[in-house]
């Protein structure tokens, strides 16, 4: 979170899923009743440092280190918060004063602190540990939403690979030399990511499908999910078939590196400098996107996902339990976790960042790799789009392979689908033509100026009532594709 997006939350004032406390010198006592009723309702955003009417008070800079260890130590302790929780506290400089940021997700699981369960709503946080039947309604709701909380009671210690576990492990403690995960033993890192859970209404207990995914060896994963796979394929040169194909069927964490050896294969990763520094625009873009695809699947469904190279961009599908419909934008979006174990699990070992930090990542680069901004399309099937029209696919698919990708005469097949509408009505306006295409206005409007830009289609008329025609070039790339 950067200064402007925290000002702009103290802006928009206490609610659902903002908290302001004051925490002047030392840690407000009621903080970790907000961070379980926010992991029980909606996730949610504290601010420390800030009073309840948004003015911003600040922390002394002599207790700003020890209110951040007591979060981080209360927050894995069980005894405080149970199931434990990673807190990642963030320290901004507002208005020369300091605050403490913390973003808290929504959990899959039901979680109480000091022995208390609390809810939230409009008023505030509100304490549900006798009364039955909103707790009841708490332990429904997690169970119907989250599938990644199934219960496999038949599972044992020995159906995981140990060899995943210890590298988990070690990869947290790059990210955070002081990792819990640093203390314990396997089968306790296992339940210390909420990978082994009770459900409180069955009485079954045991190891999850989160657990599975994560951790599970192939044969584990095959027999509880036998349709389970993340299809690669690159389609350029033979597009009824495809150039080359890979089927991804084992754990998340060795498919992310499948998955990512692939895309390096076929893609070409450009010179750029963010700065003074040498990025890989490529890498930064599709690391999201992977981890996405991987963290938000709904693996219940037998749809497979897939990932599909075209010669002007790389189209992602999984299937999805979608929160909202249609397309997502930078500026307005909220991400809602769909696995919020699997999440935390890849935040920990350093796969993943905040939500929506990831998303605002690949719409900053995704222009810079491919000209035109990605495109992020929610319903049950959950689709992203990438383009990569500057560059040239990478060299194994093919010596022929991408040699006119990047050149201005490449189109995809939307493009050529609006040469097409504009050639059957003769002359069509833009309203006509976004009425006719079911995307989002900004890609027409940015198809629109591209084919305009190229000298395929030429615009006639006022701003109001003119309309477009298509041009010589445009029919012959027409009768070429």
């Amino acid at each position: 979170m950067d200064v402007i997006g925290i000002k702009n939350l103290i802006q928009e004032g206490e609610g659902t899923n903002i908290e302001f406390k004051e925490a002047h010198t030392e840690l407000n006592k009621n903080v970790f009743e907000t961070i379980c009723a926010f992991l029980n309702r909606n996730g949610g955003h504290i601010i420390l440092g800030v009073d309840d009417n948004g003015k911003i008070k600040g922390i002394v800079k002599s207790a700003v280190q020890g209110i951040i260890d007591k979060l981080v130590t209360s927050g894995n302790n069980p005894q405080k918060l149970n199931p434990t929780h990673y807190l990642t506290p963030q320290i901004i400089e507002v208005d020369e004063k300091i605050i403490i940021y913390l973003y808290i997700p929504v959990s899959s699981q039901v979680h109480n602190t000091s022995g208390k369960t609390f809810d939230r709503n409009e008023d505030g946080d509100f304490e549900i540990t006798n009364h039955q039947n909103q707790l009841q309604q708490l332990y429904l709701r997690k169970t119907d939403t989250y599938s990644e909380n199934k219960i496999y009671k038949y599972i044992r210690y020995d159906d995981f690979r140990n060899d995943l576990i210890d590298r988990a492990r070690k990869t947290a403690l790059v990210q955070r030399s002081r990792h819990p995960w640093g203390s314990m033993n396997n089968e306790e890192l296992l339940k210390s990511a909420r990978l082994y859970r009770k459900d409180y209404n069955s009485d079954e207990e045991g190891y999850t499908l989160a657990s599975v995914l994560l951790f599970g060896k192939d044969e584990l994963i095959h027999n509880i999910l036998p349709t389970y796979k993340t299809d690669a394929i690159v389609r350029i040169i033979n597009t009824d078939r495809y150039d080359d194909r890979e089927e991804v069927r084992t754990n998340l964490i060795e498919s992310y590196d499948k998955l990512m050896a692939f895309i390096a294969k076929h893609l070409s990763d450009p010179f750029y400098l963010d700065g003074d520094q040498r990025i890989s625009v490529r890498d930064r873009i599709f690391r999201e996107i992977i981890a996405n695809t991987l963290i938000h699947r709904e693996y219940l469904n037998a749809f497979p996902a897939k990932l599909i190279i075209e010669k002007a961009n790389v189209i992602i599908e999984n299937w999805n339990r979608p929160f909202h419909h249609g397309y997502i934008e930078p500026a307005t979006f909220y991400t809602h976790p769909k696995n919020p174990v699997i999440l935390e699990v890849f935040k920990q070992i350093g796969r993943a960042d905040e939500l929506g930090s990831g998303v605002r990542n690949v719409f900053r680069y995704g222009k810079i790799y491919g000209k035109y901004e990605p495109e992020f399309i929610e319903h049950d099937i959950f689709k992203t789009i990438v383009y990569y029209s500057r560059f040239d696919v990478g060299k194994n698919v093919g010596k022929n392979v991408g040699k006119n990708v990047g050149k201005k005469e490449t189109l995809n097949h939307r493009q050529i689908g609006i040469l097409n509408m504009i050639v059957s009505g003769n002359e069509l306006t833009a309203k006509e033509i976004k009425s006719g295409i079911e995307m989002s206005e900004k890609t027409i409007e940015r198809d629109l100026a591209k084919l305009k830009e190229n000298g395929f289609i030429e615009y006639k008329g006022s701003k109001r009532t003119g309309f477009y025609v298509i041009t010589k070039l445009g029919r012959k790339m027409i009768s070429t594709s």
